[in-house]
């Protein structure tokens, strides 16, 4: 027991070490040796292993870590945590199932409660937490016949192995974090991101339309300087969201583009032909539908508005329908909306820039030639990309092009490889591994063990080092800006004066143009430049494909909600005509989210029209 690690403890970590002194070994590699053997007698003694693993609660024999101050003590609680996913269509089995078993527990001596954590939409992975008041009663309901009677049962409803970790003496224990649980599964799915968007545009929407609209309009409008007095930059909040952070969204677009290139579906020409083209068609036809209703107008500089698709929006409606959606489909949607990423950034730098100023282009350029010279010199830490990064967007933002750009340029430069391979990563983590597990008996608590503070950080220094900085900043960034920065850009830029503007916006063509353009034109020119790729035998359709899913991706692509009000800013920051055109963009973006959401055009079809659809294949090939 760790109590009784008095006199005799030290006495017998001295008597080794002597002992391995004489077999010329140091007194620290002694120390540790004597420890990991008094380890093994006590996992011998307690049938415990090195970090308290507990095996078998709801499963078999598998065993998990836990805090080594906990490993060996019979006298307090221990918190156990099972995680197991269910086989499809089980759902309401295994959550009978976890009554019954959470029922038979609590009525075993020593249990303290139990609490079921529910998987997040589109998950099936479900998490138990037991609580017993000492490890000897959890053991003697581990090896009593009602747990293997429950365990059994629980092997039909279940697909794999549970994983189980004792979490006594962590903070996963503590009851505010159990409270918080569901929150956090909740906060992981994309659905979560999105919800955020639409909070901050209710915000906007709400505020704008109350007494406290003129607040709304001052805040938004205060000024903020970023530099020294004479040598900085001035603009209101709401330009540093939009020409500052962003950028940071920008930038995540650039990464995604840069990672279908390399190794997506835009990597091969006759799989990227389709996407392309239906992006192509998705810019043109809603930029000549918006045309057609303002041509020569005052609101003709705004037929950019309808080109852009909100990639996180369309994804995130589509997931909605679960698993029922074919993965090609969603990998068609993503690759379509990369490229319309591309072409919306490409009319952003060429058509809505005022003036340019060739020598902080230059400046801009320039920069960008360092990184990409450090991309091919090897240098792999993220920080020098963000310092270099940064002067880029200072140098394009006073050429006059607009700010996000820079996120996608410096993008581009970011290294797609990693510093070791995986094989190298293997050796060095399994080396890092053992001597974290020799360790475990160096000191009662982490926070003491020298030894397992340095596995760790070296551990934690090889991830980063397999793990490639394109993906690293992805992954580091992505939660900022699907949690943060967009909801912020839409309670900026979402305040739609409704109770006074609704009937002029109404009676605007600007309104109806992108009303036309995201509704109509989307889906038209999506299906129409596809459909004439493949007849030109430019491009491919996918067999799992059919031209109704291509269709309902056109109207998930009418959902332009972010980048289209980014567009709207440009052309025409405030005002009434900006104001109609904001009112066509929510318009469109919920026609278009109920259009892309009809089963008949996303999911796949029935039976007999898959052996259908089957029979016409193999007559085209037979032909």
């Amino acid at each position: 027991m760790l109590r009784g690690r008095g006199r005799d403890g030290a006495g017998a970590v001295a008597r080794g070490a002597g002992a391995d002194n004489e077999r010329g070994e140091t007194p620290a590699e002694a120390a540790r040796k004597a420890a990991a053997s008094r380890g093994a007698r006590r996992e011998a003694r307690h049938g415990i292993p090195c970090y308290g693993t507990v095996p078998g609660v709801l499963g078999g024999g598998a065993g998990v870590e836990q805090a080594t101050q906990e490993a060996e003590r019979d006298d307090g609680a221990v918190t156990i945590s099972i995680t197991r996913r269910v086989r499809p269509g089980r759902e309401r089995e295994f959550e009978e199932y976890l009554r019954g078993i959470s029922e038979e527990a609590s009525r075993f001596p020593g249990h303290l409660g139990v609490r079921i954590f529910r998987p997040a939409r589109g998950d099936r992975q479900y998490r138990v937490v037991f609580r017993f008041d000492r490890e000897s009663n959890l053991r003697r309901w581990k090896e009593s016949e009602e747990r293997r009677a429950w365990y059994a049962r629980g092997e039909e409803l279940a697909e794999d192995a549970p994983q189980i970790a004792n979490i006594t003496g962590t903070a996963q224990e503590a009851r505010l974090v159990m409270a918080l649980t569901p929150l956090e599964g909740f906060v992981r799915t994309s659905v979560s991101g999105i919800g955020l968007l639409l909070l901050g545009t209710v915000l906007a929407l709400v505020l704008a339309n109350s007494p406290l609209a003129g607040a709304y309009d001052r805040f938004w409008a205060t000024e903020l300087t970023v530099g020294a007095p004479g040598f900085g930059i001035t603009e209101s909040l709401r330009h540093w969201v939009n020409d500052g952070l962003m950028a940071l969204f920008f930038f995540i677009v650039g990464l995604e583009i840069k990672r279908e290139v390399l190794v997506g579906e835009m990597r091969r020409p006759r799989q990227a032909a389709l996407p392309i083209a239906a992006a192509v068609g998705g810019v043109v036809v809603p930029a000549l539908a918006f045309t057609a209703f303002n041509l020569g107008g005052e609101g003709a500089r705004g037929w950019g508005i309808p080109m852009a698709t909100d990639t996180a929006f369309s994804l995130g409606v589509l997931s909605l329908l679960g698993s029922r959606v074919r993965p090609l489909l969603l990998v068609f949607l993503t690759a379509f909306a990369i490229v319309d990423d591309i072409l919306a950034v490409l009319v952003i730098a060429v058509f809505y820039t005022d003036a340019i100023s060739w020598p902080a282009l230059g400046v801009a350029a320039a920069l960008l030639g360092v990184l990409a010279v450090a991309n091919r010199a090897g240098f792999h830490r993220w920080p020098v990309y963000a310092f270099v990064g940064l002067g880029v967007w200072l140098a394009v933002f006073e050429s006059g092009v607009h700010a996000t750009v820079a996120g996608v340029l410096v993008a581009m430069t970011v290294p797609a490889r990693s510093w070791i391979n995986p094989s190298e990563f293997l050796a060095r983590g399994r080396r890092l591994i053992d001597d974290f597990e020799r360790a475990c008996y160096a000191a009662p608590s982490i926070l003491t063990n020298e030894p397992q503070q340095q596995a760790s950080q070296a551990l934690e220094q090889l991830c980063e080092d397999v793990e490639t900085p394109m993906t690293h900043l992805q992954h580091r960034l992505n939660p900022w800006v699907a949690f943060g920065i967009l909801p912020l850009f839409a309670f900026a830029n979402a305040g739609i004066p409704l109770l006074s503007g609704l009937g002029a916006a109404l009676a605007s063509p600007v309104t109806w143009g992108v009303v036309a353009g995201l509704v109509v034109g989307k889906p038209l020119g999506i299906t129409l430049f596809a459909w004439l790729a493949v007849r030109a035998g430019i491009a491919v359709l996918p067999g799992a494909i059919a031209w109704r899913h291509v269709c309902g991706v056109g109207w998930l692509g009418g959902i332009g909600f972010t980048i289209s009000l980014f567009v709207t800013e440009l052309a025409f920051e405030h005002g009434p005509v900006a104001n109609a055109a904001r009112v066509g963009i929510l318009i469109a973006s919920v026609i278009a989210r109920g259009g892309g959401l009809d089963p008949r055009a996303t999911l796949p079809r029935g039976r007999r029209a898959r052996r259908a659809t089957r029979r016409r294949s193999e007559a085209v090939v037979g032909a």
